[in-house]
């Protein structure tokens, strides 16, 4: 493995990271909380600046909060850009709009970098486990050189079409991904509110056409009332604004998508928005007066 520039160390970067130093790779690092970098550190890392990985590192991996944040650290003063020659490779794997994916594409071409678009779906489960599913965008010859570093963070990786594809596909995913959170909120509500227990109820349907990973990943949390973030709802608050954002572009209506998004934004108000997007039972617990929860635990 070529040296690596890791850059965002948040709940899915860090053991993202971490996995790559077990695989060996060989890894300069960077994040706004000192203790995220000073754990990489620990482990084998070593620091670096924005500048100085851009100089250091042959491939470049980010993974932030929002396009305008990996804008400023790739092209900002004192940015990665700043550091980087003809031949590197700069790899988002943060959830951004195709928009600003392809405008990192064009800027970094400019100086003869190569940039693959990659966006992951799993949360912080399949970051530690290394299982991460890896959407990708951009040319062959790039996404082959990104695939050793794949290997170490994910379980599959596939590349979709040119710059901004995998954004595109993110899109895609969060819709689905947030909307089935959604419906498994409704469906234990009302099963909370008729006097079932939402556990049982889940363990009776698991198997069945409604059975799916989101249901396994959430449902348990929710009867347990476990709503610490592995998934923000303000990071999927983001991610549905860049949907909806993007659909308005292409004249594509998504009224379930948009009704989603204003869910977010009332549990935003009511002070969830840091919660596990799990919690997003507790906006149809509010309208029904009721509690999910059980004394069942999965078996």
């Amino acid at each position: 493995m070529a040296k690596v520039g890791f850059i965002g160390l948040g709940i899915m970067g860090r053991p993202m990271a971490h996995n790559l130093l077990k695989a060996g790779a060989e890894l300069m690092v960077n994040d706004t909380q000192p203790a995220a970098v000073e754990e990489l550190v620990a482990a084998g890392a070593e620091s670096g600046s924005y500048a100085e990985i851009g100089r250091c590192c042959d491939v470049v991996i980010t993974i932030l909060p929002s396009g305008p944040i990996v804008q400023q650290v790739l092209f900002g003063p004192g940015g990665v850009s700043e550091g980087l020659s003809e031949g590197k490779l700069v790899c988002d794997m943060s959830s951004v709009t195709p928009v600003e994916s392809r405008l990192c594409a064009e800027k970094l071409a400019a100086q003869g970098v190569g940039f693959v678009d990659a966006p992951v779906s799993g949360g912080e489960p399949g970051a530690k486990a290394g299982t991460l599913a890896i959407m990708c965008g951009g040319k062959p010859e790039d996404f082959a050189r990104m695939e050793p570093y794949f290997a170490a963070v994910g379980s599959s990786w596939l590349l979709i079409g040119p710059s901004g594809s995998g954004s595109v596909t993110k899109l895609a995913n969060q819709i689905i991904v947030n909307l089935n959170i959604t419906a498994v909120s409704e469906a234990l509500v009302l099963a909370a509110k008729a006097g079932a227990d939402p556990m049982k109820v889940y363990k009776a349907i698991r198997g069945g056409l409604a059975g799916s990973a989101v249901l396994d990943a959430k449902a348990p949390m929710m009867c347990a009332r476990n709503f610490v973030p592995g998934g923000k709802i303000s990071i999927n608050h983001k991610d549905i604004k860049n949907v909806l954002a993007t659909a308005h572009e292409l004249d594509v209506p998504l009224p379930f998508t948009a009704q989603l998004f204003e869910m977010q934004q009332a549990l935003k108000a009511s002070g969830h928005f840091n919660d596990d997007h799990a919690g997003y039972v507790q906006y149809f617990e509010a309208l029904a007066g009721v509690e999910v929860k059980s004394g069942e635990t999965e078996e």
